[in-house]
């Protein structure tokens, strides 16, 4: 009698850790899949991957409990898993990552590392929000691209100084003769000293005799 008491205690806990696993595992699947909504900045997002974030936290706990210390489990559990087949293409390098930190963090909830995976959830999301919101990866480009053309009478244009009065740096990418004699067309990506000058360099370039046809594109535009 009093071991059969012993086996329904030990159950009891068993159960209660196992539920409590998944439902840390729940909990860190929440947390991740709060943070990708919030930092995802890329054109393919979809609401399944995100639920599928959720369950895929408290799958892999369970796996992880079910495996426990038994290595035959752990071999059996591979073969079998051998047997699916994933043909659906990740396209985006940042999915992958959040395939990786759900399966991390329900590991750690199924070998009963609870605070471990929602501290982990918690701090890891906390990065990878800041490096969205911070544009960390985010390229430096120019402000402008600059075009117009140009007659060039001595090898030289009296565009120069236009530019060095309202650009910070100027570098030119492009120079084409447009078939006419002296005539060039010229293309510059320009940083200027002030952003709400733009009007005016495109006026100041328009008043040289020599200057037809300014273009000024903005970033976005490029």
């Amino acid at each position: 009698m009093l071991e059969g008491f012993q086996s329904n205690l030990i159950n009891a806990v068993e159960f209660n850790t196992f539920f409590a696993n998944l439902l840390i595992a729940l909990i860190c699947g929440f947390i991740i899949s709060i943070f990708y909504r919030v930092s995802y900045r890329g054109p393919h997002y979809s609401t399944s991957f995100v639920q599928a974030m959720v369950i895929l936290s408290m799958v892999t706990a369970l796996v992880i409990m079910v495996i426990g210390n038994n290595l035959a489990r752990a071999f059996g559990l591979v073969g079998a898993m051998s047997i699916i087949r994933f043909r659906t293409a990740v396209k985006d390098t940042q999915d992958i990552v959040f395939i990786f930190f759900a399966l991390a963090a329900g590991m750690a909830a199924g070998v009963g590392l609870n605070l471990i995976a929602i501290a982990g959830s918690l701090f890891i999301g906390l990065i990878l929000l800041a490096l969205s919101k911070f544009e960390y990866a985010k390229p430096q480009k120019k402000d402008f691209l600059l075009q117009f053309q140009c007659k060039m009478m001595d090898g030289t244009g009296s565009y120069i100084s236009v530019l060095d009065n309202f650009c910070k740096r100027h570098k030119l990418i492009n120079m084409q003769s447009l078939g006419v004699e002296d005539m060039y067309e010229f293309s510059f990506y320009v940083q200027l000293k002030d952003k709400g000058q733009r009007t005016n360099l495109v006026r100041d370039l328009n008043r040289l005799s020599d200057i037809t046809q300014v273009r000024l594109f903005v970033e976005e535009e490029l």
